[in-house]
């Protein structure tokens, strides 16, 4: 179930902005110095960083989720033609790989693999660190605490659940505001500015009987009513951690070995961050390999489902994967997903990560990746066309 690694002594200050490194699984594995700190180490040069992506639990504490007993395996489908060597996207194929330094890619249709490529020295047993598309996972931890009546409403406050935030900005913050990060607390998150919240909340000690995250955000002010403003905010995620914890007893770690983990049959052990009071981070730093990732899309496209039986309410991920605030033109935010209009949605992570789940289709498809910088429109694009790339010969194949 849980265990605790301890794997480098520079624990919180180097953590970072954004908890934005991560480890990695090859012989030689650089030396994280004390001068990596927050905004630092988001502008490490990307041959230097992605050694630490793929290797979480060899420099930070991390709670283990112990994999399946039996293992959801996943089927070879027919390859997509076009992207096989000779194909008429290879060229592309092999451009996007290279430009956006992508290490991992995953196509599932129908939960069979139609797509599966590793960039060296990765391979199958290359665990890749989530960044936030661990959002998308604590999300449905809430939806199956709502389920096994740990959490008994989203229009709860959130101060019922975690008593340290009460004389806060969140007194009148109900546990869906902080789902769909409409707090109304002000908040930054750039991860460029070394003086942006997510930076100084990750570089600071916590006061003395606080997590880290609690410790920052109940000394922050509010800018908009509860409900009225979106703004992307990672502490709020971890705040939807802890307050899953908090209702379950469980370290995060624990439930979700619990309920998804072990009943689905993921194939490998996963690693999550943790703080120095042993939280998990809920917003960030869950390292799984390529094909877990795909197998938690394929759980959720198939209805959170094990054995027949429903994980999370019956309503929860209708609710979590529609628009629940507009963001701009066609997009919106649900439960910690991010949605498009035209019913597909995703969990995305800083450096490339991505999770796309198209129900229409039957399909995932996963991308892990060291872009060169944490966020921007033109490796968006890129991600969003090869996508797009996909899902056209997929469409042609059925015509």
């Amino acid at each position: 179930m849980r265990a605790l690694r301890r794997r480098h002594a520079l624990w919180c200050p180097a953590l970072v902005a954004l908890a934005a490194v991560a480890a990695n699984a090859q012989p030689a594995t650089p030396a994280l110095e004390p001068a990596s700190k927050a905004a630092a180490i988001l502008t490490w040069p990307a041959e230097r960083r992605e050694p630490y992506i793929a290797a979480l639990d060899r420099f930070f504490l991390t709670h283990t989720v112990k994999k399946g007993l039996r293992v959801h395996v996943l089927d070879r489908g027919r390859a997509i033609p076009a992207f096989e060597h000779g194909g008429r996207g290879a060229k592309d194929f092999e451009a996007f790989l290279a430009a956006q330094r992508v290490r991992g890619v995953l196509v599932l249709q129908d939960g069979k693999i139609r797509l599966e490529r590793y960039v060296a020295p990765h391979s199958r047993r290359t665990r890749w660190n989530s960044f936030s598309i661990a959002k998308s996972v604590t999300s449905t931890l809430v939806g199956a605490a709502l389920k096994d009546g740990h959490i008994r409403s989203l229009d709860e406050p959130v101060t019922r659940y975690i008593k340290s935030l009460r004389g806060s900005a969140y007194d009148d913050v109900t546990v869906r505001q902080l789902l769909t990060m409409t707090s109304g607390v002000k908040w930054n998150e750039d991860y460029l500015d070394p003086n942006s919240d997510v930076a100084r909340m990750y570089g600071q000690a916590p006061d003395p009987g606080y997590d880290m995250t609690t410790s920052y955000v109940r000394k922050l002010p509010r800018e908009a009513p509860a409900g009225t403003k979106w703004v992307y905010k990672t502490a709020e995620t971890n705040l939807v951690g802890v307050l899953v914890s908090d209702a379950t007893g469980k370290p995060l770690a624990d439930y979700l070995f619990e309920k998804i983990w072990r009943p689905y049959g993921m194939e490998r052990d996963a690693a999550w961050m943790i703080d120095d009071v042993g939280h998990e981070q809920g917003g960030c730093c869950l390292a799984m390999t390529l094909r877990d990732f795909g197998r938690f899309g394929q759980f959720i496209l198939d209805g959170a489902r094990v054995g027949g039986r429903s994980v999370v309410p019956d309503t929860w991920l209708a609710e979590a994967t529609r628009s629940q605030v507009s963001i701009g033109p066609g997009a919106g935010y649900g439960y910690q997903w991010w949605t498009r209009d035209d019913g597909t949605f995703e969990g995305r992570g800083i450096y490339g990560q991505t999770l796309h789940i198209d129900q229409a289709r039957r399909l995932v498809i996963v991308i892990n990746s060291a872009a060169a910088q944490p966020t921007g429109r033109e490796a968006g694009q890129a991600r969003q066309k090869f996508m797009s790339d996909v899902v056209a010969e997929l469409d042609e194949e059925k015509r």
